[in-house]
């Protein structure tokens, strides 16, 4: 729903203030007033602290502007109240974000576009506006605190505190890879595990690695960025650097895997769709003592050479029903990278497949016998 305009074009931060937290004192009046008169009474909210509500609200009202139009009300703003109209469902779920949101700010949180819209999410159930009491997960490392964006995210970060081995299938955006990191990081610094082990199939997808320059790990490691960049977000610089040379924190392709036992460690699989079931075998029997494993990859997207079938789908239906072992599938209503990846996704699921095109026929052989 579109923001109602309160009056000309303001031009800088001050005085969007003053004009939202002015709103109910003139026009907002009398708009109140034909709401009322239409039947339609406001849900207000209350808050205590009007410096937490101006953080609440965001730069130019830019919180609350996703409030609205996510949720479908129209709020209105007078000091430190905030009145809802629309939808009683949508009221309800509005309610509920404001006051996460505030007592998140209480407690000393930042708060941006994004955190809004998760907890919108966290608000709503499977789409619909009814209120959910669910409250978002969340991990602290000494660098940030990461709030989960989607009930997904909530339950994948419940599960890698519960299970020994979580898979974690979905498409680009979701935070499968992210999220794995920042619970391991988190892991580390709190000493419940002794090393961190990252590693992804060197899969080329659609390039050759022949051509790169340096040795074997210098090939290799554009495939592992992501997960170097996942670590120094949550990590200081000096400790990753640190981590990796004592050893500590391991990033090595999945070849380097085999014949090892990997104890007392947070061990991350990332991109496991292009990992044969031969392969995906080999690591998950890897696990040694006081480990925990986390399998991400996304189906959908498969680089393996022709001829040579994923093994994710086939270790995630094997593995169904086993004691420390879930599976958590993220879908496109769980992207988070920005709302365009999502439109993204939704339209390569919706393109018609097209059908396999046949393997050519080798050339007759004259020297074969007839």
């Amino acid at each position: 729903m579109a923001r109602a305009s309160s009056g000309s074009r303001v031009t800088n931060k001050a005085s969007v203030r003053k004009t939202s937290l002015a709103r109910g004192r003139g026009s907002t009046a009398r708009r109140l007033e034909a709401q009322t008169n239409r039947g339609a009474e406001p849900l207000v909210v209350y808050f205590d602290d009007i410096q937490l509500v101006r953080d609440l609200l965001g730069d130019y009202d830019a919180n609350l502007a996703v409030l609205e139009d996510r949720l479908g009300v129209e709020a209105t703003v007078n000091g430190n109240a905030i009145a809802l109209r629309g939808p009683d469902a949508a009221r309800a779920a509005a309610k509920a974000v404001l006051e996460q949101l505030y007592a998140r700010l209480a407690r000393g949180e930042a708060i941006g576009a994004g955190d809004v819209a998760g907890a919108i999410r966290h608000a709503t159930e499977a789409g619909g506006e009814a209120p959910s009491k669910g409250a978002a997960a969340q991990i602290r490392t000494r660098k940030r605190l990461i709030t989960a964006r989607t009930p997904a995210q909530s339950a994948y970060l419940e599960s890698l505190k519960r299970n020994d081995l979580v898979f974690a299938t979905g498409p680009a955006g979701t935070g499968k890879t992210y999220l794995a990191v920042v619970f391991a990081a988190a892991c580390l610094e709190a000493g419940r595990c002794d090393r961190l082990i990252l590693s992804r199939p060197a899969v080329e997808a659609g390039e050759r690695l022949g051509f790169l320059p340096g040795d074997m790990r210098e090939k290799v490691d554009p495939y592992l960025r992501p997960l170097y960049d996942a670590l120094y977000d949550v990590l200081a610089p000096e400790r990753v650097e640190r981590g990796l040379e004592t050893g500590v924190i391991e990033i090595a392709p999945l070849a380097f895997m085999r014949g090892r036992t990997l104890s007392h460690a947070i061990v991350i699989l990332d991109e496991a769709q292009n990992c044969t079931a031969v392969q995906l075998k080999m690591f998950l029997t890897r696990l040694g003592e006081e480990s925990k494993m986390i399998v991400t990859g996304d189906p959908t997207q498969v680089d393996l050479p022709p001829g040579k079938d994923s093994g994710l789908t086939e270790a995630i239906a094997l593995l169904r029903g086993i004691d420390d072992v879930d599976h958590i599938a993220f879908s496109k209503a769980d992207v988070v990278r920005r709302e365009l990846v999502g439109r993204i996704v939704e339209a390569y699921e919706a393109a018609p497949k097209a059908p396999k095109k046949p393997s050519p026929a080798a050339p007759p052989n004259p020297s074969a016998p007839q």
